[in-house]
């Protein structure tokens, strides 16, 4: 008798072992509870902030709605809260499951534009880890051509912008470390990856003036001019171009350029209007 009962528990083992391998077994609630009720528990402690219970029942309202649109709305606000509690990683692997599980649902525009917005905030700092800033920027690039006229579009857009010049300021940096060590090659491929790549950043003007600055220094003074030329002909009211006019020209004294308040208070002013204009 015993060894019947052995036999047919692994038979049992057998059978289930290698039947369907390469399907995902998929949790099914014997007692399903009221996936309205454990949806309204959800939004009301979101309501309050209270974001780690709120995951906790979303994620419950999922696994027990029959519908597939109210569970795929469960687990973006699953995912949602706990991006809200900092749980960045569990969230960016409930959003991930969200996609390829209602690759149909309507707020999938919605969760791509969170994955974004969760890879932008891991970022940290730039020299030490250029990491997070590459993901985000490859996020971000994704959003942005694949749903251009959005409304999270115009927002992940101006993050580009912050992104690009974060990356501009490590090359610059990592320049400036080779020129203070003289080593003038890799110095200006790290410059020359700035004109190239981050020609719309803060940083472009002085990176064509190191570019000035070490082709002079070199004796390549072809070179040096074909920058200097850059720099006037783009930013020619730029402190950088005057600095890169000096070198060719040293006679030439620089004029100590100097704001007053009410010229800062209009530029400031001018700046943030944009931005509105912008947003709007």
């Amino acid at each position: 008798m015993q060894s019947k009962f052995v036999f047919f528990l692994v038979t049992l083992f057998f059978i289930f072992s290698c039947s369907n391998p390469d399907k995902e077994l998929v949790y099914q609630p014997t007692n399903k509870l009221n996936p309205f009720n454990l949806y309204k528990e959800g939004l009301d402690a979101f309501e309050i902030n209270d974001y780690f219970f709120a995951s906790k029942k979303f994620s419950e309202a999922e696994l027990n709605f029959d519908k597939v649109e109210l569970a795929a709305k469960s687990s973006i606000m699953s995912s949602y809260s706990l991006y809200g509690i900092g749980f960045y990683e569990e969230a960016l692997e409930n959003l991930e499951r969200y996609l390829k599980t209602y690759p149909a649902d309507k707020n999938i525009i919605y969760a791509h534009y969170l994955i974004a917005i969760i890879y932008f905030e891991q970022i940290s700092d730039e020299k030490k880890d250029l990491k997070p800033l590459l993901l985000a920027d490859e996020k971000i690039d994704f959003f942005i051509k694949n749903y251009p006229d959005t409304d999270y579009s115009i927002d992940l857009k101006f993050k580009k912008d912050l992104i690009q010049n974060q990356l501009a300021a490590k090359e610059l940096f990592v320049a400036k470390y080779y020129i203070t060590t003289k080593k003038w090659v890799p110095a200006i491929k790290r410059l020359k990856i700035i004109v190239e790549k981050y020609d719309q950043t803060v940083f472009i003007e002085e990176a064509l003036h190191r570019l000035v600055e070490i082709h002079y220094h070199l004796g390549i003074e072809k070179e040096a001019k074909y920058y200097a030329n850059i720099l006037g002909y783009n930013y020619n009211s730029s402190e950088w171009f005057e600095q890169s006019y000096k070198v060719l020209n040293k006679d030439y004294k620089i004029k100590n350029k100097r704001l007053d308040k009410a010229e800062i208070t209009n530029k400031e002013k001018n700046f943030f209007k944009k931005i509105i204009e912008m947003i709007k």
